[in-house]
């Protein structure tokens, strides 16, 4: 592990699930670099390896989900952050989720929050390309239950 990598370990982060409709499938992937930008507009950002099919699609579909796991729902994060993952349907195969209404993309249940967005810039960074995204909604939020944090390299539950 590099110096810079093993530091940025030390940083913990929300987890996520990202998903998008494309015209043939569903797909998603587990991120920890997910932020909100602005609150007037309100705006939020992804971050993605540019060399992930997950990326490309959303270079061509401009509207996407974030699911924000609940510290209860890392076997979900597990799923989608497993390489070679079959369609995001599969992935939720079991576990409570629906269409977002503004996105068509799956959402998760059972996280402390939902987000439907939809991307108005990409920005070129290093491997990865930063997705800015207008809030559509809010598709529910759950202040009750405890974030999944992602540190040094394992999903952790945020204590009280």
């Amino acid at each position: 592990m590099s110096e810079f990598t093993e530091a940025m370990a030390q940083l913990a982060a929300g987890v996520a699930v990202i998903t998008v409709r494309d015209d043939r499938d569903d797909l998603g992937a587990t991120v920890s670099a997910l932020m909100s930008v602005s609150l007037e507009p309100p705006l939020v950002l992804v971050s993605l390896g540019t060399h992930g099919y997950l990326a490309e699609v959303l270079l061509r579909q401009d509207r996407w989900a974030a699911s924000l796991l609940s510290a209860g729902q890392a076997a979900i994060a597990s799923r989608f952050a497993a390489s070679g993952r079959p369609s995001a349907r599969h992935l939720v195969a079991g576990v409570p989720h629906h269409r977002g209404p503004h996105s068509d993309a799956l959402v998760v249940e059972g996280g402390v929050a939902a987000l439907e967005a939809e991307t108005t810039q990409v920005v070129p960074a290093g491997d990865h390309a930063l997705f800015i995204a207008r809030l559509l909604a809010v598709d529910y939020v759950t202040p009750a239950l405890q974030p999944l944090v992602r540190l040094r390299a394992r999903y952790r539950p945020m204590g009280p």
